[in-house]
């Protein structure tokens, strides 16, 4: 048995159903960013997975956190769960089906719907924004698990357009420089969301000891945030401890970089979330 089947929940999604039968008029009546709000952060979420939608202190964490803010006019997320060069964006059309991408889950989470509004002017602006005579457009690929699965929590009434945005390479150097490509978007009122998981580790679930590890990298990683130290978060497989354990590959990690590189100032991160489940950190970062 895998830690997944014994925390396996009698109803799949239903904290998830639960929330939203708590909050969904809340979400709807959400104020819309103004100008006047002054940019929008950034940020960095720990998507988790399916089992997300079976937590309720996670997903009550992630809608508070969207609450705190104007609701975006729209959505920009890079996730980790999309690598495709140059650089190319997900179908615009209202609707567009989900990327169910994961396995060895309970089929309803494979049926649970999030049919965002049409993005086809997102799209244009991205296309502007990014410099390119042509992003392409995978129109028939839709959201992944790392952007709709926190987007379930933090805006379920799916009413904002979404778009993501395939990540060139795995190149800290390459996703800053993307961030910082985004980062006008802000103000604007569109939401760059760099969407991975602070600590990404399969073997803690075997060796709980290991736990430690990804408890030094989180650490480690609150302290260059704190510092703003850009090159440090890009130079983690060096500096940081337990790199190894925490991110035996780096996809990731590194949706972190787009979101620092979106900032106006590196060193203003604060964590909205900041918990450990099942050995890893779940902490996500808002950036201004």
């Amino acid at each position: 048995m895998t830690p997944m089947d014994s925390l396996a929940p009698p109803t799949p999604a239903g904290a998830y159903d639960d929330l939203l039968a708590r909050v969904l008029p809340q979400a709807r009546e959400q104020r819309m960013w103004d100008p006047s709000d002054g940019p929008l952060p950034g940020l960095f979420v720990s998507h988790g997975a399916p089992f997300t939608l079976d937590d309720p202190q996670w997903l009550g964490d992630l809608f508070g956190w969207a609450q705190s803010m104007p609701k975006p006019r729209a959505i920009v997320v890079v996730s980790a769960h999309w690598e495709k060069a140059p650089v190319a964006i997900s179908g615009a059309a209202a609707g567009t089906p989900l990327y169910y991408d994961f396995s060895g889950f309970h089929p309803r989470y494979k049926t649970l719907p999030y049919a965002t509004p049409d993005a086809t002017d997102l799209a244009r602006r991205l296309t502007a924004t990014l410099g390119r005579r042509s992003v392409h457009e995978f129109t028939d690929r839709g959201l992944d698990h790392g952007a709709f699965i926190p987007l379930m929590a933090m805006y379920p009434a799916a009413d904002i357009p979404v778009v993501q945005l395939s990540m060139p390479s795995l190149e800290p150097d390459t996703l800053l420089e993307l961030g910082a490509r985004l980062r006008s978007l802000r103000a604007e009122g569109v939401l760059v969301l760099g969407s991975g998981f602070m600590t990404h580790s399969f073997a803690v679930f075997r060796q709980p000891e290991l736990a430690a590890a990804t408890a030094a990298f989180d650490e480690w990683a609150v302290d260059a945030l704190a510092r703003g130290d850009a090159d440090a978060l890009a130079d983690y497989r060096a500096k940081a401890p337990g790199a190894a354990i925490a991110h035996p590959t780096a996809e990731h990690f590194v949706p972190l970089l787009v979101a620092v590189g979106a900032a106006d100032d590196p060193a203003s991160a604060v964590s909205a979330i900041d918990r450990m489940v099942m050995g890893n950190s779940t902490r996500s970062v808002q950036l201004t």
